[in-house]
């Protein structure tokens, strides 16, 4: 995130008071600018959701049509590639916790007054949450590699899952990041030219001259 970008934020707070905080944190930032949409319902922010592009959510779990943990649930099950940041009373502070460990960025303390903190967990809930994003991207990409994979007994090409035949190198740099060097093993360089010192002993000579 850069300066002056605009960062959209959904607000779930029925409280005008903790509402009134929170805007005025966000307003007060010289770095970066903040578009902020409010609500004061669960089903009203689930539909903002489906109505325009969010960048992060500030959930207050006690709101009129929803209370406790259920609140960030039912959001995060339908959204789970938002970062949501949990507004937490000295009450529901146990819930804010258990909310983070199933998947919540961060969590305010009601009545946080500085500005500078607010914006903080703001831009790390984003980046965290990028951040898991591209490791379970990363995670899905290797997994892609496990199971059967049809291979032709003769030239090792592999079959993918459209019907192609694929050269082994090929079709594992498609799904890895692994990428290959070509070389000849003593064995087959024996096979080859007969001579296996001679073989070494004219690509160090080639080595040496490039």
């Amino acid at each position: 995130m850069g300066e002056n970008e605009i960062i959209k934020v959904l607000i779930l707070e029925d409280n005008p008071d903790d509402f009134f905080i929170l805007k005025e944190a966000l307003e007060s930032s010289e770095n970066m600018d903040f578009e902020i949409s409010h609500v004061h319902r669960l089903a009203r922010a689930i539909s903002v959701m489906h109505e325009k592009p969010v960048d992060v959510v500030i959930l207050d779990l006690q709101v009129p049509d929803s209370i406790g943990l259920e609140t960030f649930l039912s959001f995060h099950g339908k959204f789970p590639h938002i970062p949501v940041v949990i507004m937490t009373g000295t009450k529901d502070y146990r819930i804010a916790i258990d909310a983070v460990q199933k998947g919540a960025q961060d969590y305010l303390n009601k009545g946080e007054s500085s500005a500078s903190a607010i914006i903080r967990t703001i831009r790390y809930a984003i980046e965290r949450q990028r951040l898991v994003i591209e490791l379970k991207k990363a995670y899905d990409e290797i997994n892609t590699l496990k199971g059967i994979v049809p291979i032709c007994a003769q030239c090792k090409s592999i079959r993918d899952d459209k019907g192609y035949w694929n050269k082994l190198e090929a079709y594992i740099e498609k799904h890895s990041d692994a990428s290959f060097s070509h070389s000849v093993c003593p064995e087959c360089a024996d096979k080859l030219y007969g001579d296996e010192d001679w073989y070494i002993e004219m690509k160090k000579e080639k080595n040496e001259q490039e």
